[in-house]
């Protein structure tokens, strides 16, 4: 019996069973359980430091971490196919979400991207969106032929392009990149033809010159700046700046924890959240930075691993997308910090302060985590 015939036959024939390798009970894979706690860990002593050393946003951080881990390991519990069959339903939802921020939503320095519950909680419908455009497309190719034709191609530029344009319009230009990538990768890891990609990406080459005029103000200055840090020292440039004289100064082993000048002396703004990368270089040296870099290149190479074993196409497209998601993540914010790429203010994953992001990616992780521990029984 073919595999493609395999993947195609309904859900319910199907029993599901835990692996012994790598899983627990609790349908929790060990390996990728250790290097996050080693991730978050580092994170925590370095937040400790970038914050002057004060308990308090520490204690905050350490609360969230262990709420994300709870949300974790209840979505390590469900089945895939539970994912499957609700995947249309939650992306509508997070799409009216998305329409009501432009009505209802908190403005936060200068932006409109919150929705507040009264007495309650505020939270940002886009960190959502980050995992339900992946899940979406993942539902529209599990039982379409492969690669993907033309018609199943412009379906997936719509659901893509839907959440991008409502999260940019807020704005949050930053955000608006990361799903749009996500949605790509789906569409790489479905096999689309390099005919297809090589023309998109020239395509958007061709128009960029008309985005310009299109970018707000702001965003055009972070281009600028991009391209010219010189050109407002002390303004649009004042970040970037000092973030390259903290990396460059840190040397091979840096000054030492709590010893960095760039932060404590408040010449790095942001220095807790979308430049924590540059305390950590400063005061732990190129070392410390690479001791970050190959527990991310672990936890990410664990998470391919995962999605080739995975058994459907749904997992497989699924749990690649949220795993190269989180890799584009690390690039971008160190990309930025280091001045190979403009400012967008995406913080760096379960390292930078702050409970939104940290709680969508161990969501992620737990839905990776359920893929691989729930199997199908070979026919």
């Amino acid at each position: 019996m073919s595999e493609d015939f395999v993947r195609r036959l309904p859900d319910a024939g199907f029993a599901y069973r835990v692996r012994d390798s790598g899983s627990s009970v609790f349908h929790l894979d060990v390996q990728m359980i250790l290097l996050l706690v080693a991730i978050a860990s580092y994170g925590l002593l370095i937040l400790y430091s970038a914050v002057g050393q004060e308990s308090a946003p520490v204690t905050a951080q350490s609360a969230k971490i262990g709420i994300a881990f709870v949300i974790m390991v209840a979505m390590a519990q469900i089945s895939p196919i539970f994912y499957l069959r609700i995947a249309p339903w939650v992306f509508l939802i997070g799409v009216i979400m998305l329409v009501l921020v432009m009505f209802f939503g908190t403005t936060v320095n200068g932006s409109q991207r919150w929705l507040r519950i009264p007495a309650i909680f505020s939270f940002q419908p886009s960190e959502i969106m980050k995992l339900m455009v992946p899940m979406i497309l993942a539902w529209y190719f599990h039982d379409r032929h492969l690669p993907p034709r033309m018609k199943h191609l412009f379906w997936a530029a719509v659901m893509i392009a839907v959440p991008v344009l409502l999260i940019a319009r807020q704005p949050d230009l930053g955000t608006a990149l990361i799903i749009g990538a996500s949605g790509l990768l789906v569409l790489f890891l479905a096999g689309i033809s390099w005919r297809y990609m090589v023309t998109v990406i020239g395509a958007a080459v061709v128009s960029s010159p008309a985005l310009w005029f299109v970018l707000r103000d702001y965003q055009q200055g972070r281009i600028l700046t991009f391209l010219n840090p010189e050109r407002d020292p002390l303004g649009d440039g004042w970040n970037i700046i000092q973030s390259k004289t903290a990396i460059g100064s840190g040397g091979l082993f840096g000054k030492g924890l709590g010893e960095g000048t760039q932060s404590h002396l408040e010449f790095l703004p942001e220095s807790q959240t979308d430049f924590i990368i540059a305390v950590l270089a400063e005061e732990l040296g190129l070392v410390g930075v690479m001791g970050l870099l190959i527990l991310y290149l672990l936890i990410a190479g664990r998470g391919v691993m995962i999605s080739i074993q995975a058994q459907d196409t749904f997992g497989r497209l699924l749990a690649g997308s949220i795993t190269f998601t989180f890799f584009i993540y690390v690039f971008i914010n160190i990309g930025m910090v280091s001045g190979i790429v403009p400012v967008v203010g995406v913080p760096l994953p379960l390292v930078s302060y702050g409970g939104t992001s940290i709680i969508t990616l161990f969501a992620g992780f737990g839905i990776i985590m359920s893929i691989y521990s729930h199997r199908r029984i070979t026919l």
